[in-house]
């Protein structure tokens, strides 16, 4: 199964194993189909058209490596942040991670990416994409963590029969996870410095 890594060097951010730069770089030029078509490869799903959670996680896969494309991000920066996708889904998978616990190793791995370690260097992330990565996986992970937890923890027959009952727990978690990350998402902004993008929010 492909994994993730630190980069060596003093950065030491993530970086994606599955794919390296210089097929992201290929990839990053093709349509959406051809990128579905390779994250099913990589990801060994063969029953995406019938299996929910295959469907979900496969849909996740392939929305963030086209948003990291939309955002012109470099192979670099988008093998990072297909890195913090499977970071934070291996996190509840494997770890069974809360959510806030993984929230802090989701600002651990951004502040690596948005800082520099040595004069005269960059960072990997500017100011700007680190905002802009925050707000999409707050969107795509975190505003749906319930629904990760329960793929990663429930059987596909189970999934079925729970559709209900799983439509209420989203509804009775938003205010409730909004007020809870609300406060992690402030110290991550404060971290970074970013005050004004979340008075904007």
């Amino acid at each position: 199964m492909f994994a993730y890594r630190r980069q060596t060097g003093a950065r030491g951010v993530l970086q994606w194993d599955a794919l390296p730069p210089h097929q992201i770089e290929e990839l990053l030029k093709g349509p959406a189909d051809e990128v579905q078509l390779q994250m099913k490869e990589i990801l060994g799903f063969s029953n995406h058209q019938t299996c929910i959670k295959e469907a979900a996680l496969l849909d996740l896969y392939v929305c963030g490596f086209w948003w990291a494309k939309e955002a012109n991000f470099t192979p670099i920066q988008t093998s990072f942040t297909m890195a913090v996708l499977h970071m934070l889904l291996d996190n509840i998978r494997e770890r069974q991670m809360t959510l806030v616990d993984n929230f802090m190793e989701f600002a651990k791995v951004l502040a690596a990416a948005c800082s520099t370690s040595e004069p005269n260097s960059t960072s990997l992330l500017s100011t700007e994409e680190g905002k802009a990565l925050i707000s999409y996986i707050r969107f795509s992970v975190f505003q749906k963590y319930t629904l990760y937890e329960l793929f990663f923890t429930t059987s596909r027959e189970e999934l079925l029969l729970s559709t209900e009952r799983t439509i209420e727990v989203f509804r009775c978690q938003d205010v409730y996870l909004t007020r809870l990350t609300g406060h992690f998402y402030w110290q991550l902004y404060k971290k970074m410095g970013l005050y004004s993008h979340l008075l904007n929010e």
